[in-house]
């Protein structure tokens, strides 16, 4: 308790680590692939930070440009909204509830509130400078020694080669569910945005783009996608529209995040679906939203630094991964679908060869 204690209190730190972190192992596969190819090493490291420093821009620009749409676009529907607000307080009235109650409740349905506190957010921005600067140059620092990395693992292997090995397999994992993620997160983010621009929904790209971002937050991530574009829709189109959009974003959202997803990233990452669940409440409890949006990769990295490096673990390693029976070790690596496709191509002419 006492060193998740201490790890609440600096969270303003590791979260922010952790995410530089995610970011360089996530684009390592093309300094390995350049390297291979030829490439100098300097070429490879501005390669690398590069590619680094063009995701961090596309998503700080992407949410910039999303909250200052919202915080334009909001009081323009402050009317409709107190008029809802209004409607509602009289039925509320007509039930029996009390003024005092109403009151409140209608202070809390304001949305003016909701659109200064918008606008505050987007006024501290500039407050961010300090941290922003701070990840800009931990990416630079790891995207620069993320070339030694092979040689670092190699003098832990020498000493400990279940901390490499366990290492190893926390970037792979690392990696195989940012790739599932991220294909699901662009597929839903197009769907999203194509069928709330065809309801009429205001600031669609914006909600594709929340979908996108929610998509990182294991199994309840398009629960907190929909509440915007629902609302949306009950001031533009009322009750009915909400309740279309809302049927909309649990048909799409539901199957492709809640159980499509999860079966792929079991399945990259080896934890069961249930555990994806509590981590998330977990992480996002000790370091905030980016806990949630990092849930994954964190317990990864905890379970390869506690359960994977001990062999008297195992008991733990039950629980947490997706298949009930333990992996055999000496079965055959499962082959990619490109090397099925090959065997599949290579097998065409042996079967025209036996049919002539």
């Amino acid at each position: 308790m006492i060193v998740l204690a201490g790890v609440q209190a600096v969270a303003w730190l590791i979260g922010p680590a952790f995410m530089a972190l995610i970011i360089v192992i996530a684009v390592a596969p093309a300094q390995s692939w350049l390297r291979r190819h030829g490439w100098p090493g300097w070429a490879t490291t501005l390669v690398v930070i590069l590619l680094v420093y063009a995701i961090m821009f596309a998503l700080a620009l992407g949410i910039i440009f999303s909250v200052a749409r919202l915080a334009t676009e909001l009081p323009q529907y402050a009317s409709k909204a107190d008029g809802l607000v209004a409607s509602a307080t009289a039925e509320l009235a007509r039930l029996g509830i009390g003024p005092e109650q109403i009151a409140q409740a209608k202070n809390s349905l304001n949305l003016g509130n909701l659109a200064g506190v918008l606008g505050a957010l987007l006024g501290s921005v500039a407050g961010l400078a300090t941290n922003l600067v701070f990840l800009l140059a931990l990416l630079l620092f790891l995207s620069v020694e993320a070339g030694g990395t092979g040689d670092r693992l190699a003098s832990i292997a020498a000493d400990r080669p279940k901390i490499a090995d366990a290492l190893g397999h926390f970037a792979w994992g690392t990696r195989q569910y940012l790739l599932v993620t991220t294909v699901f997160g662009l597929i839903v983010a197009v769907i999203d945005s194509i069928a709330l621009a065809l309801l009429g929904i205001p600031l669609a790209i914006t909600w594709g783009l929340l979908s996108f971002i929610t998509n990182y937050i294991p199994n309840v991530g398009f629960i907190i996608g929909i509440v915007p574009p629902a609302l949306l829709a009950l001031l533009t189109g009322g009750p009915q529209l909400m309740v279309i959009v809302i049927v909309v974003y649990c048909g799409i959202n539901f199957v492709v995040q809640s159980i499509i997803q999860p079966r792929f990233i079991g399945d990259a990452v080896g934890l069961s679906v249930t555990v994806t669940f509590v981590v998330l409440v977990f992480w996002a409890w000790l370091l905030g939203p980016l806990g949630a949006i990092l849930a994954v990769p964190l317990t990864l990295l905890a379970k390869a630094l506690l359960v994977d490096i001990d062999p008297q673990a195992k008991w733990a390693d039950a629980l947490l991964r997706d298949t009930p029976k333990e992996p055999d070790p000496d079965a055959p690596a499962k082959k990619s679908r490109r090397e099925r496709r090959r065997e599949r191509e290579q097998q065409k002419p042996d079967l025209n060869t036996a049919q002539t």
